[in-house]
């Protein structure tokens, strides 16, 4: 079957294209992917996946056509940010 694994960061973003086997699992997919020796800051006991926006476990076996993604932690909470721009803007 075939399938995707995306990842992105500000500067740089990948997806790579993979055909695989039908039992194939989300880490089985990052892993054949080699997508981590790209990125060596993902750590996917630390990193949240997913498919197509959903959190999933590592060990969720992929359908046709998915797309795995790792997610990366924010660089700023968001409500902080709103606060920050609030700030800025003199309100």
């Amino acid at each position: 079957m075939n399938i995707e694994v995306a990842y992105a960061r500000s500067d740089k973003q990948l997806i790579i294209a993979l055909q695989v086997d039908d039992s194939c699992t989300v880490e089985q997919a990052i892993v054949l992917s080699g997508i981590t020796g790209q990125f060596p800051e993902i750590d996917l006991a630390i990193n949240k996946v997913g498919v197509f926006s959903q959190i999933c476990p590592l060990m969720t076996r992929l359908q046709d056509n998915d797309r795995v993604e790792i997610y990366r932690s924010l660089a700023i909470d968001p409500m902080e940010a709103r606060r920050q721009r609030a700030v800025k803007q003199g309100r």
